[in-house]
């Protein structure tokens, strides 16, 4: 223990109240020797990073839980190969990409849509589109609690395109042509996204009749 809190540069004190509130997960224990190892460090120099951060210890706390009942990365990204590139952050990285957002409660959110997932001291989202569009948002003054329940509906419809083409090529193309054509599924619904914007946008701006 004093090993390990000088590395952090800490207390002893310091790093038995980290373990009293569950900062850090308890040592591999051989009889009444406690072991610590990279992975404790690693923790408590994310927890100093995330307290200059401006997050709080029970924050902090919260996160924690979250992040250990998180989805494992093998969960995640095992399910089915993706053209979507992942991308791994350390906690003090997502704090920093969003800024006064990453809250026990969107963290959580982003667990349960599948947008993240752990990997031993790491966190990894599942797309660097997704991450960097979101990110963006977040910087334009959009609330990440919003971007994730418009990514959630968002979902809703994918879904039923995906199911639709999927059943397309099922029907029309040759098992071996699928993959070929894929992209070009994604480009109708890329363009007809477009034109949609365009539509609304358009009607947004337009004035409305005042009756009169």
């Amino acid at each position: 223990m004093e090993e390990l809190a000088a590395k952090a540069g800490i207390t002893v004190r310091t790093l038995r109240f980290y373990r009293e509130r569950g900062l850090i997960p308890p040592p591999r224990r051989e009889g009444r020797i406690a072991w610590y190892d990279d992975h404790h460090l690693a923790r408590l120099r994310t927890i100093a990073a995330l307290l200059e951060r401006g997050h709080t210890l029970s924050g902090i706390a919260d996160l924690a839980s979250a992040f250990e009942s998180g989805r494992d990365v093998g969960d995640v990204l095992g399910l089915v190969p993706s053209e979507e590139e992942p991308v791994r952050l350390t906690p003090e990285e997502l704090a920093d990409t969003f800024a006064g957002e990453v809250t026990p409660e969107n963290f959580a959110t982003a667990l349960e849509l599948g947008w993240l997932a752990t990997d031993g001291d790491q966190i990894v989202h599942i797309s660097r589109r997704l991450l960097d569009v979101s990110a963006a948002l977040v910087k334009e003054g959009i609330p990440l609690a919003a971007v994730m329940d418009a990514g959630r509906r968002v979902r809703e419809h994918t879904d039923a395109l995906a199911a639709l083409f999927a059943e397309l090529l099922r029907t029309h193309a040759a098992p071996d042509d699928v993959g070929r054509l894929r992209p070009l599924a994604k480009s109708v619904v890329e363009a007809e996204l477009s034109l949609a914007l365009d539509r609304r946008l358009q009607e947004a701006d337009e004035p409305r009749d005042s009756g009169m």
